[in-house]
């Protein structure tokens, strides 16, 4: 380095922003094009080795083409002297680590967005032909934005590649993220990337890592031989499908993983995106009390919902949390039950017959707590509707009591008949009265 504080008279570094087992970051301003940007200059240690340099040169090349949103832009790489350096787009953020040791276990919802934005940028190298081979918290920048920015590409491939007897001191400097393959010597493939941000999604659901060593090889070998721990076992509030992903994505063997990050970002995804769709209340049903959601325990039977998972329907565990975000809202009672205030009325239909409400249900009864009355509830009760007759229902028959004030048909006939009696016997009296006063 011909200055200590600028490389090639065009790098102005100003702060050292971190280090780690290849490389220490400073932040830099861009003289030329008057710009902050992330300087990474390169150990001495790993400088030596000319078959390194120009395999790095070549991997930095690869990732200056990666344009993506989620993956930390590469401006220029280049040496000065003894100086290797490559020169990204400065992220202000932190990086994943910190974020987890600050906090603990992050929120279900805040892990699902930040692990599809990871699988996204990672995602997209695989399909340009790129293997991260080192991916762990410390190479996952999150804005406060909560933008992920991944970075690190190629470094330690390139030395994987061409400096093996280096791997134990500086690419083992994170054996927790390591695929079981990787940790046997095989070349890191995406199905490894894939294993590694399993192990990243872990450690944020649960604020821990799941295997434990004293060493390297004791962490290599439980990647190798140990059993898989579920996130439930040490965070019951996970909803069990997204468990199950996690388990199938830490898979031993990288048949039984997701192939490519993009794999596994599509199934995050739709997990998320289902969730969502059924957290979305419907109209006529009222919005779910607050004590169940505080007490998983106690959620009545109606609020019980149904989680999904990619591969086989689970229904959550009784201390998870599907109920207060990934899960579908109740279906709403056939019937309106007059102990239920808080449930949605029915909408009229035109088509059927809807019997009035009582009258206690529209306007309330004094001293009854279950019927609040308009005063004291904000949502608009309907107007009593009338009572409308079906068409193809009869007419309900009249009961006689024995009054009728109308005229008989039958009664007039024979009333009739009895006139026309009398007037035929009319001749025949005249004529009985003449025979006499003759």
């Amino acid at each position: 380095m011909t200055n200590e504080t600028i490389l090639n008279g065009r790098y102005e570094l100003q702060a050292q922003q971190g280090s780690g087992g290849m490389s220490v970051i400073y932040k830099a301003l861009d003289r030329e094009l008057q710009r902050i940007v992330a300087v990474k200059i390169l150990r001495p240690s790993l400088t030596q080795d000319p078959s390194f340099l120009e395999k790095f040169r070549n991997e930095a090349r690869s990732v200056a083409n990666l344009s993506h949103p989620n993956i930390v832009t590469v401006h220029d790489v280049g040496s000065d002297g003894s100086a290797y350096y490559i020169v990204m787009e400065f992220v202000e953020g932190q990086d994943l680590k910190k974020i987890i040791k600050a906090r603990g276990a992050l929120s279900v919802d805040r892990v699902v967005d930040l692990a599809i934005q990871i699988c996204n940028g990672i995602g997209y190298a695989h399909r340009s032909g790129l293997v991260h081979a080192d991916v762990k918290p410390q190479n996952i920048l999150v804005t406060s934005q909560d933008i992920v920015k991944v970075t690190d590409f190629g470094i330690a491939q390139a030395l994987s590649d061409t400096q093996p007897q280096q791997r134990a001191s500086v690419v083992w400097g994170s054996p927790h993220y390591f695929a079981p393959e990787q940790a046997r010597g095989e070349p890191p493939s995406p199905a490894a990337d894939v294993y590694a941000i399993g192990i990243v999604i872990f450690e944020m659901l649960t604020g821990r890592l799941p295997y434990i060593g004293a060493n390297h090889q004791e962490l290599a070998l439980a990647h190798i031989r140990e059993r898989i721990p579920l996130v439930t076992e040490f965070n019951p509030s996970v909803p069990e499908s997204l468990a199950k992903i996690v388990l199938k994505v830490m898979s031993k063997e990288p048949a039984g993983r997701y192939r490519t990050a993009d794999q596994l970002g599509h199934v995050l995804t739709t997990y998320r995106d289902r969730s969502r769709d059924r957290t979305i209340s419907s109209p006529n049903v009222a919005p779910i009390p607050a004590e169940p959601l505080d007490a998983p325990n106690n959620v009545p039977p109606e609020y019980q919902r149904f989680t999904p998972n990619h591969n086989a329907a689970a229904h959550p565990g009784p201390n998870s949390e599907p109920t207060a975000r990934y899960s579908a809202a109740p279906e709403a009672p056939s019937t309106y039950q007059q102990n239920q205030p808080g449930q949605g009325m029915p909408q009229p239909n035109p088509s059927a017959v809807t019997a009035p409400q009582p009258f206690e249900q529209r306007y309330g009864a004094p001293g009854n707590t279950n019927f609040p009355g308009p005063q004291a509830s904000s949502v608009p009760q309907p107007a009593p509707m009338p009572y409308y007759r079906s068409p193809s229902r009869p007419l309900p028959s009249v009961q006689d009591d024995g009054i009728n004030e109308g005229i008989d048909f039958v009664t007039v006939v024979l009333a009739f008949l009895a006139l026309l009696a009398v007037a035929g016997l009319c001749p025949l009296l005249f004529m009985v009265i003449s025979a006499h006063s003759g």
